[in-house]
């Protein structure tokens, strides 16, 4: 619902905050008061166009926001858009939108505080609010909106969600046929290029760990000499061959004997002879080690040419096929083999991927046949309902219908004789129609004539379609075009009960309708410093005998004591209909 809006310096208006209420919220006044100014700021707010000749004279800028409260499924949509345009959500569940004009036609829209997109407000304006009469908001004026309200309308959301879960499934199966018949050529030269790929890995007879290890062995290879001095040199300081010199092994071993001798007289130096004694083994041992490793290097300049060429097709390999280990490129070797083997039976899967198909079209038709049967049924109680309330709103010859059309599709789904096309809502097309006037054909709802002819036919159908309805806040302006007083209190209860599952505004001119209001605003203009300026009071009590009153326009006693019958017959409906839905 639209719980406020605020609006400077737009048209005739200065400064001006209003708040509305859930249920019947009427606006009256005099002619060019600025009724309609405040439903024309609505628009805006909306994504309506804006331009320079919105904004009041003198002034360089006009500025509207609103805050509203979206509830049920047009919180989860307009949820949706947010997060889709990375707009802020508010915790609270408020959405606050802005939008300013400025001169030269610069428009300026923000949801909750957050520059948005005019294409992003109007969608979200779509999901928040219908205006019916001079605004571009008409859901139900929109053809691609009928199918939806018809199956809320007959309660099939359930029936229809379970046949798009099978068309979803006809979708995958159609696009994993449409890769393999229309690649086919494609699908060959990949087979040979993975068996390529296969095959250059598998001649390769890699081993895992393999290139690590041949690095080891060429650096050793490369460095030999080096490495032969260094140990020589390590040899030669534990075992000299130098008889005026003793190496380190030797001198250790004789550590080792002194302190032996050393641990016989004094038991407490054990420790220093067991270590003596362990250095002198370790250095012996060491000794050994250094002229075994001595007596192994190599110098072999083929076997380091064959490592260096091993490891040299071991990289190619990784750089051509973007693997970073060789456990890499044997578990691309893996991949392509099973790969080849999926192309190799791409006629086989094509095969089950066809009869697959055909079993689910054949589903999807008798599914979609089925609904369409409920719908058409639906239908029909649906222009009946209709039509009873146009002949409540003086549209008695007035004619109602729903179009519910199948387009022929050779790849479709069967039904009957035919195959009929198809999506996620089913095989059926549908579109509301009118016939305002007798003798008239009928119409799409979207051609007939605007004005409170639509309005009235808008109505009706909000009223019969009310619970199936999601948009929270439905506005009429000339509504009342070309009625009199009595359709007027017909009128004026049908918004009243409207407005138990939505949040109603109506510009009205008729106290008859006027009456009906849960909320009564007065919109008056008047002049201060040279300038005309709009300003909103709402009214209780006398107040409201008083507007009613003067919108009656007769005689002064007459005219408050019908204002007052007008107040007593409405206390009475509703209380009759309070006491009916105990």
């Amino acid at each position: 619902m639209l719980k406020e809006i605020t609006i400077k310096d737009f048209a005739i208006i200065d400064q001006l905050r209003l708040e509305f209420a859930a249920g019947f919220n009427v606006l009256t006044g005099e002619t060019g008061a600025g009724k309609s100014i405040v439903l024309d700021a609505v628009s805006l707010l909306l994504g309506g166009r804006g331009d320079s000749d919105d904004i009041r004279a003198g002034e360089s800028m006009a500025l509207v926001e609103g805050v509203f409260e979206p509830n049920g499924p047009a919180r989860q949509r307009i949820e949706a858009i947010l997060a889709r345009e990375e707009l802020e959500s508010d915790p609270s569940g408020l959405l606050a939108i802005t939008r300013e004009v400025r001169r030269g036609g610069r428009s300026v829209c923000r949801v909750n505080g957050t520059a948005a997109a005019i294409s992003a407000l109007k969608e979200i304006g779509e999901a928040l609010v219908d205006i019916h009469g001079q605004s571009e908001h008409l859901s139900l004026l929109k053809p691609a909106s009928h199918l939806d309200l018809l199956d809320r309308y007959a309660d099939l959301e359930a029936q229809r969600a379970a046949l798009a879960g099978i068309v979803a499934q006809v979708v995958a199966i159609r696009a994993e046929l449409q890769s393999l018949t229309d690649n086919e050529e494609l699908l060959k030269q990949k087979a040979e290029m993975l068996a390529f790929k296969m095959s250059e890995i598998a001649n390769a007879k890699l081993r895992p760990g393999e290139d690590d290890e041949l690095r080891d062995e060429a650096k050793r290879l490369a460095n030999s000499v080096q490495l032969a001095e260094l140990a020589g040199e390590a040899y030669a300081a534990l075992r000299s061959t130098d008889i005026q010199q003793s190496g380190a092994a030797d001198l250790l071993s004789h550590a080792a004997m002194a302190l032996s001798k050393l641990v016989r007289i004094d038991a407490t130096a054990k420790e220093l002879g067991e270590s003596g004694e362990s250095l002198s083994i370790q250095a012996e041992e060491l000794s050994r080690s250094l002229a075994d490793y001595r007596e192994r290097l190599e110098y072999d300049p083929g076997r380091l040419q064959a490592a260096e060429i091993r490891i040299e097709l071991i990289n190619q390999l990784k750089r051509k096929y973007s693997c970073a280990t060789i456990e890499d490129l044997l578990v691309a070797a893996d991949d392509a083999q099973k790969q080849i083997e999926t192309i190799e039976h791409s006629g086989e899967r094509i095969a089950e991927l066809q009869a697959e198909e055909a079993r689910w079209l054949a589903e999807i038709g008798r599914q979609g046949a089925a609904l369409s049967s409920k719908r058409a049924a639906a239908a029909d109680t649906l222009s009946k309902s209709v039509e009873n309330e146009l002949k409540d709103l003086k549209m008695e010859s007035a004619r109602f219908g729903v179009s519910i059309e199948q387009n022929d599709d050779p790849a479709g789904a069967p039904v009957g004789d035919y195959r009929v096309a198809f999506d996620q809502t089913g095989i059926d097309r549908v579109e509301f129609l009118i016939a305002p006037n007798l003798g008239e054909p009928l119409k799409p709802i979207a051609r007939i004539a605007s004005g409170g002819e639509t309005s009235r036919i808008m109505l009706a159908l909000k009223t019969v379609l009310s619970r199936a309805d999601n948009i929270g806040t439905l506005i009429f302006d000339e509504i009342d075009s070309g009625i009199g007083g009595r359709i007027g209190a017909i009128v004026g209860q049908k918004l009243w009960s409207l407005s138990r599952n939505h949040q109603v505004l109506v510009v009205t001119h008729l106290p008859q309708l006027a009456g009906f209001s849960d909320t009564h605003f007065k919109v008056d203009k008047r002049v201060a410093d040279k300038r005309t300026i709009t300003y909103i009071t709402r009214l209780e009590g006398d107040g409201r005998v008083e507007e009613l009153t003067a919108m009656i326009g007769a005689e002064a006693g007459s005219a408050r004591a019908n204002a007052q019958e007008i107040l007593a017959y409405v206390e009475q409906v509703k209380a009759g209909n309070a006491e009916r839905a105990k």
